[in-house]
This record gives C-alpha cells, sequence and structure tokens, in this order.
C-alpha cells in the first residue's frame, strides 16, 4: 500500500500581501557542531526511488524566484563544499548532471 503524504505550506496571501515563508533550521551551538538538516526520499526496493524537487514560482510582473545555495564559511578552518552528484548505476551508466539557462524572451 501507499503511505501517507505530509504537507507543509503557508496560506495564500490577501490580495494585496504576501504568502508566508517556511523555515527549516537546526539550533546554534557553542562548544560543538550544529545539527544538519537532511531532506531526501526513501530507496525502493522494486521500484524507482522518489525524487527531491526544489521548485521556485514564476512571477507575472516581477522577476520569478532564485534558487540560492550556499555552504558554511568559517573564520578558523576551511569553507564548506558545495557538492552536486548524479547518482551511481551499478548496471549500467550513471546519471547526467545538467545545468543550463534557458532562452530569454523578447526583450532579453
Amino acid at each position: 500500500t501507499t503511505s501517507g503524504a505530509v504537507v507543509i505550506r503557508s496560506t495564500n496571501g490577501g490580495a494585496a500581501g504576501l504568502s508566508g515563508s517556511l523555515f527549516f533550521s537546526t539550533g546554534t551551538s557553542k562548544d560543538s557542531n550544529s545539527g544538519s538538516v537532511y531532506i531526501g526520499t526513501g530507496a525502493a526496493t522494486a521500484g524507482r526511488a522518489g525524487a527531491v524537487v526544489v521548485n521556485v514560482g514564476s512571477g507575472t510582473s516581477g522577476a520569478g524566484g532564485g534558487v540560492l545555495v550556499n555552504a558554511g564559511r568559517s573564520t578558523l578552518n576551511t569553507g564548506g563544499a558545495v557538492r552536486i552528484s548524479s547518482g551511481q548505476g551499478t548496471a549500467t551508466t550513471s546519471g547526467a548532471v545538467v545545468i543550463r539557462s534557458l532562452n530569454s524572451g523578447t526583450k532579453g
């Protein structure tokens, strides 16, 4: 059978208002490491594993929203790394890594 879905969302904004924001964060730590935030899907033993999708809304009169990925900085050590890896294919090829910019509009 299928397990249930978990939906976390803010409510819609009013006629001239903004919709709410969502924040997922761990607490700070003074003398040790802070916690991590994990977003993932479960493994599938007889089917296709689920995807992790980050989708940003479109703007009609303003610009579309952006996607920003920042690694952490360090004052006494190396800053954090940003890693993007494709999935390993043990029986065939690995997945592709595609980064692209779409075509501009008529005024671009």
